[in-house]
Formats: C-alpha cells, sequence, structure tokens
C-alpha cells in the first residue's frame, strides 16, 4: 500500500515532477551520446570549455553550453572554473559506461533506446488500449511477426544488436556467477546475438565449449558489424524450426518473456527433449516479485513486451511451473540484485 503524502508533499510534489520530467533528463544523456560529448572528453587531455566542445562537435556553442550545464546538474559532467572560463570534464560514471571507447560501455543500449525505443514508447496508450504490439500499424508488419518488426532493417538489426551486447557487457558477470556451472561442459546460448553473454560463460568456464545458436540473418549481423574472438563458436539456426545442437546446459537469455506462454513453454519441451540427461537450461529474466508489486524496472519491462512483442515479465512460480510442465526438475532461482535474475533447472 502506498504511504500518504507527507504535508511537504501535499504542497509541492516534488517526486512526481521529477518523474513527469523523466524523459528530458533521459534525452539530455542521450543527445549528449550521439553527439559525442562524452568520446570527446575522454580523448581530451584536459576539461574543455562549451565554446571548445561545440567546436569540435559542429554545434552551437550556446546549446552545448545548456547541453553541458545540464548535464553537470545530472552529476554526470564536472565543472570547474578557470580565469572566468568554465571547463567540463567526464565524471568516472561518464568514461566508463557513456563514452564509446570503454569496455563496459553502454553506449550502443542508449543509441537503440534514443532511435528505436523512445520513438515507439510514444505509442504506449494505443498499445494499452489495444492491448496488443502496434507493428502492423507503426510498421505494416503483422502482429504476430514480433521480430519481422524488430529486424525490419539492417540499422534496426544492428541497433538491436548492440542493446543486446551493451547489456551483457554489463550484468554477464553477474548472471555466470549466480550459479556454479562448470559441471556442464557444452553449452548452448539459444538466441544469443552478439555472443556477449556466451563470452561471459567462456571466461568464467574455460573449460567449457560454448556456442551460440542463432537466426543466420543474425550470425551475418553479428560476424558484419560486432567484433568476435575465438572464445565463442556460431551455429546458424532458427530455435523454433531448426534442430539444436545436444548440449549440457542451454541459456536462454531474455527469450522466454518475448513470447506468450503456449509458445514459451513449447520452445522449453524442444529444449527439454534435446537436453542430455543430466544437463539442464538457464533462463534469464527479470523476475516479478511473486505479488507483481515490483521490482519497478521488471514492470517497465513488461509494459515494453507489450509494446514490441507477444510476451510479459513473470515471476519465479511461473516459471517454476513451465518448467515443471515439460519435465525439468530441481528448479532454483537466483535473484542477483542487478537488472537480470537466473533460474536454472536440470533434467
Amino acid at each position: 500500500m502506498a504511504k500518504q503524502l507527507s504535508q511537504r508533499e501535499m504542497d509541492y510534489p516534488e517526486k512526481l515532477l521529477e518523474y513527469l520530467n523523466g524523459f528530458r533528463f533521459s534525452k539530455i544523456i542521450f543527445s549528449a551520446c550521439e553527439l559525442g560529448v562524452f568520446d570527446l572528453l575522454l580523448t581530451s587531455q584536459e576539461p574543455l570549455s562549451a565554446q571548445q566542445v561545440a567546436q569540435e562537435l559542429s554545434s552551437s556553442a550556446d546549446g552545448m553550453e545548456r547541453l553541458m550545464d545540464a548535464l553537470v546538474g545530472l552529476q554526470i559532467l564536472d565543472i570547474e572554473t578557470t580565469n572566468g572560463t568554465a571547463l567540463y570534464s567526464n565524471t568516472d560514471m561518464a568514461s566508463r559506461y557513456l563514452a564509446k571507447g570503454s569496455s563496459k560501455s553502454l553506449w550502443n543500449m542508449i543509441i537503440y533506446f534514443s532511435q528505436s525505443l523512445y520513438p515507439l514508447w510514444s505509442g504506449l496508450g494505443d498499445t494499452v488500449r489495444a492491448g496488443k504490439n502496434q507493428n502492423e500499424k507503426n510498421f505494416g508488419i503483422p502482429t504476430e511477426d514480433v521480430f519481422q518488426a524488430v529486424f525490419r532493417t539492417e540499422e534496426e538489426t544492428v541497433r538491436f544488436l548492440g542493446l543486446m551486447d551493451s547489456t551483457w557487457a554489463m550484468d554477464g558477470l553477474h548472471i555466470v556467477r549466480a550459479f556454479d556451472l562448470s559441471c556442464f561442459q557444452k553449452v548452448v546460448d539459444v538466441g544469443g546475438c552478439t555472443g556477449a553473454l556466451a563470452r561471459e560463460v567462456a571466461k568464467a568456464y574455460p573449460s567449457s565449449s560454448v556456442t551460440v545458436f542463432d537466426l543466420p540473418q543474425t550470425v551475418e549481423m553479428v560476424q558484419k558489424h560486432f567484433a568476435q574472438d575465438d572464445t565463442v563458436m556460431f551455429q546458424p539456426g532458427d530455435f523454433f524450426t531448426d534442430d539444436i545442437t545436444p548440449a549440457d546446459l542451454y541459456i536462454l537469455a531474455r527469450i522466454i518473456h518475448d513470447w506468450s506462454e503456449e509458445t514459451g513453454q513449447k520452445l522449453l519441451k524442444k529444449i527439454y527433449d534435446t537436453c542430455k540427461t543430466g544437463g539442464g537450461v538457464l533462463l534469464v529474466e527479470a523476475l516479478l516479485l511473486e505479488n507483481r508489486r515490483g521490482p519497478v524496472l521488471a514492470q517497465v519491462f513488461s509494459l515494453n513486451m507489450m509494446m514490441q512483442m507477444e510476451g510479459r515479465e513473470r515471476h519465479p512460480s511461473d516459471y517454476i511451473q513451465m518448467l515443471n510442465n515439460v519435465g525439468f526438475l530441481n528448479v532454483q532461482v537466483s535473484r542477483t540484485g542487478k537488472t537480470y535474475d537466473a533460474i536454472l533447472a536440470l533434467k
């Protein structure tokens, strides 16, 4: 139950106003990434004035000063004054997460949020009224062809793959440490996109062989646009229609939430039938609380599933029931305390 308003909140709804302006805060960060502000400040040997940044990035000095002052207000940039001139530099957070060149960069995620999700979410009201994605209205693509909409152009495909790459660069380590997976010698990441999570598995368990199984066009785009190494193999295929290579462990990271319960259970049954005895499946999802009253990010993600896909976010009992229904036993749940959680089930 929500708490009652304090007298201070009765007089002025500060928290509500912060929420209402949230889209502006997001767009300030998005735009700074797109303009290259954080990359320029990262490579600079010294703090720069707004005039210098504007000149380097072909922008207006006035506009850049206002943008960078807002970033200072958001505690994403630092500022110092020398001889009356304001000089700006990255905070550690900006250098680590917002500059494109960092190993922990969220730049790809931010570009997807800004250029793909931000415009899409302007139609949230229509989606809620209809109770399903608006792909047919927005793109002329049937509602049920969800990934045809996500992969409708090469540019959109690369953005989506970049989102997945950023996601597992940030969250992958927490997932592979959620359980001891060292007993699984052959691991297949089903729908593993760029292999970012698979590489985290390979680093954590170097004696295991790790393969990414994904659509042929996805594998092609990954090899064309994303750096690879020899720690992970790629196998093209459709996990609904093609045979999946036998393995000790199958990883389905942000896969089941894309689909209806019926479709998700059909995929889990296929995984169960293919899985070796003693093997298992690792589901990676943003888990709701059992009463569905949080975490708020999982609730937001569930809305996003309606915006883009046909699925939803679920609580642990939902996944346990789906896994038990197809034969998986000994289901364990690990809440990582981060964005994504893990569920391990054995055959």
